[in-house]
């Protein structure tokens, strides 16, 4: 019999559906390099608006697989609603990968969530002070908090939010993934895959490439998005598709689809 290890408590920031709506499943959200739970509240409220419970957890991406599905697992409860799925963003999309893969898991997730993932070789370089964010991506230096604000969204609602916010790191997004994070691994489970298409920190063609490794995986683009899809200009659209994939994920694991948009037979007429 194998027993989870032991690892600190991390606070959970969650969001349940309204009074008188059945859950609809358990979301698990992992965020990414210099995040916090509490940076996905805005994520959290519009799918817990649409039945599903939501928790964000503080991991940070030196967590271990193992250490992360202890953490899951509590978060999640004795009697969570189905379906299951990890959500990770950033360094959080791998720990998702290598926590689902894991066998032995206190908590097996029925599906994933891969937001901007990061990237896992030629990542850009460790960053040079505890608040600054001096680091290159793509070529280029990143040396103030404009120029990462600039990489991470375009949302002026979430730069206002992170900016703000005394708890969330400065400069981490340009620091190195941590190396037990780097060995692919290919989880088979259903995944999709959301990627910004001027993601300046993990190019698109990355996310392309893990969509095809992954054994039953779909992938996203987001249009002039960059890394933080979850919370970018473009937020609004991406929870709408994440809600369309899980209620696919619901009705059926081979993920068919439930809605055909069609073109008219006839063209219109201005």
């Amino acid at each position: 019999m194998t027993t989870a290890p032991t690892v600190p408590a991390t606070t959970v920031h969650s969001w349940q559906p309204p009074t008188g709506i059945l859950p609809r499943g358990t979301l698990l959200v992992l965020p990414g390099r210099g995040e916090h739970g509490g940076t996905y509240e805005r994520f959290g409220r519009r799918l817990a608006a649409d039945g599903y419970v939501v928790h964000a957890l503080d991991t940070v991406p030196e967590h271990t697989a193992r250490e992360v599905l202890t953490k899951v697992a509590a978060a999640a409860g004795e009697r969570p609603a189905a379906p299951i799925v990890l959500i990770g963003s950033d360094t959080g999309a791998l720990q998702a990968l290598h926590a689902a893969a894991d066998t032995e898991a206190p908590l097996a997730p029925a599906g994933l969530i891969l937001a901007g993932t990061a990237p896992t070789t030629d990542g850009p370089a460790p960053a040079t002070g505890a608040t600054g964010s001096t680091g290159t991506t793509g070529g280029h230096q990143i040396t103030d908090w404009e120029a990462e604000l600039a990489a991470r969204t375009a949302c002026p609602t979430h730069r206002e939010k992170i900016t703000d916010d005394r708890e969330f790191v400065r400069g981490r997004l340009f620091g190195p993934v941590p190396a037990h994070l780097l060995p692919d691994t290919r989880p088979d489970l259903p995944a999709l895959v959301l990627h910004g298409e001027a993601d300046p920190i993990s190019p698109l063609e990355r996310a392309r490439g893990l969509a095809e490794r992954l054994p039953q995986a779909i992938l996203g683009v987001l249009h002039e998005g960059v890394h933080d899809v979850l919370n970018d200009a473009t937020h609004r659209t991406t929870a709408a598709t994440i809600v369309l994939w899980l209620e696919r994920l619901r009705a059926d694991r081979e993920m068919s689809p439930l809605l055909t948009l069609e073109t008219g037979a006839h063209p219109a007429h201005s």
